[in-house]
C-alpha cells in the first residue's frame, strides 16, 4: 500500500468508487484498505463526522489519531481536520434510524498501519513526500503519511537563511523531505540537501545578467540577496532596502572557489515577496552524502546520512 499524506488519494478513482457505495465500504473493511473522505464536522465531544456519499461516517474521538486515548495527542489534531480530507479504515457498517447507513471509521487504525508498514522502516537518507500542515516560527510541521506529523526545523529548510518558514513554504504545499533519523518511529527531517549544491545552483546564473532576488538580511558590509533557496549573493549597501523585499540584481561576479556571488541591487520591485519555487536536484529515493561546498573552497559544508 502507498502511504501518502492525507488528501493525496481523495480524488483517485478507486477511493471515490469505494466511499460511494455500501459494497465499496464493505470491500475496504474486508481487505483493510485505507480510504479518504472530507471531515465536515467535529462535534462537541470531538467525534469527527465524515462526508460519505452513501452513509454517515463517524470517527469517534478516541479513533481520531494515535495518542488521543492516552492523552499524548491534543484534541486540536481532530478539530483542525474539519473541511479537510482524512484517512480512515472502515470498522463497522450498520443501519441507524430511518435505515440510514452508519459507517464507524478509525483514523487511528490507518495511522497505526502506516506506522508499522512504512514509518518504522524509514532510515537516514530516505527521500519522502510530505505535505505542509502548519507553520510556526521555529519550523514547518508536515504530514509524512496518513496524517502522521513530523517537523522540518527552520534552519534546515534551505541554505539561504529565512526569518520565518512562510518565506519558504505554504500551508498545504506538497514537498520532498529527507530523513535524518528514525528514533523508534519519531522521524527527524531535513530539506536543504534536496535543493542542490552551491555549484548546481550557481551554474544557472552568469556574470552580467540581471535577475530577480529576495532580500534576506541587511548587514553593515552589504545586503544578502537570495537568488535561489540554496544560493545567496552579497550586494553592495543601498539605502531604503529591507529584508523581505523583491528586488532585481545585477551579477557582477561569480567566484566558485570562494563560493561568492557579487551583486548590485538595480531596483526594488515590491515590498513583499512570494516564496521562491522549489527545484529538487535529485530524482532518487535515497541520498547518502551531500557536499554543498565547491571542490576548491576552503569550507567543507556537507551532510552525511548514516
Amino acid at each position: 500500500m502507498d502511504y501518502r499524506p492525507e488528501g493525496c488519494i481523495f480524488s483517485t478513482e478507486s477511493n471515490q468508487r469505494m466511499i460511494s457505495s455500501y459494497e465499496g465500504l464493505a470491500e475496504a473493511m474486508e481487505k483493510g484498505i485505507i480510504l479518504e473522505a472530507k471531515a465536515v464536522l467535529c462535534t462537541s465531544t470531538h467525534d469527527l463526522i465524515v462526508e460519505l456519499p452513501c452513509a454517515k461516517g463517524i470517527i469517534p474521538r478516541e479513533e481520531g489519531a494515535i495518542g488521543v486515548k492516552e492523552g499524548n495527542t491534543r484534541d486540536i489534531a481532530l478539530i483542525s481536520r474539519v473541511n479537510k480530507a482524512v484517512c480512515f479504515k472502515v470498522k463497522e457498517l450498520a443501519l441507524g434510524d430511518n435505515d440510514e447507513l452508519i459507517a464507524k471509521l478509525s483514523r487511528k487504525d490507518a495511522q497505526l498501519q502506516c506506522t508499522e508498514e512504512y514509518i518504522s522502516k524509514l532510515s537516514a537518507g530516505d527521500i519522502i513526500d510530505a505535505k505542509v500542515t502548519h507553520l510556526e516560527q521555529f519550523g514547518s510541521f508536515v504530514d509524512i503519511g496518513c496524517g502522521i506529523p513530523s517537523l522540518i526545523p527552520i534552519d534546515v529548510m534551505s541554505v539561504s537563511r529565512i526569518s520565518h518558514p512562510s518565506d519558504r513554504f505554504k500551508t498545504g504545499q506538497m514537498i520532498k523531505a529527507v530523513v535524518k533519523g528514525n528514533d523508534n518511529g519519531r522521524i527527524y527531517l531535513s530539506h536543504k540537501e534536496l535543493l542542490g549544491t552551491w555549484e548546481e545552483n550557481a551554474c544557472q546564473f552568469r556574470a552580467g545578467e540581471t535577475v530577480p532576488g529576495i532580500v534576506r538580511s541587511i548587514e553593515n558590509y552589504g545586503i544578502f540577496v537570495e537568488l535561489a533557496p540554496n544560493l545567496a549573493g552579497l550586494a553592495e549597501p543601498k539605502e531604503g532596502v529591507h529584508a523581505g523585499q523583491s528586488v532585481s540584481v545585477y551579477i557582477k561576479a561569480i567566484i566558485s572557489d570562494k563560493m561568492k556571488i557579487k551583486l548590485i541591487i538595480v531596483d526594488v520591485c515590491s515590498e513583499s515577496s512570494e516564496p521562491m519555487p522549489l527545484h529538487y536536484f535529485t530524482d532518487n529515493d535515497r541520498i547518502s552524502i551531500w557536499q554543498y561546498s565547491t571542490e576548491g573552497s576552503d569550507k567543507d559544508i556537507r551532510t552525511v546520512f548514516e
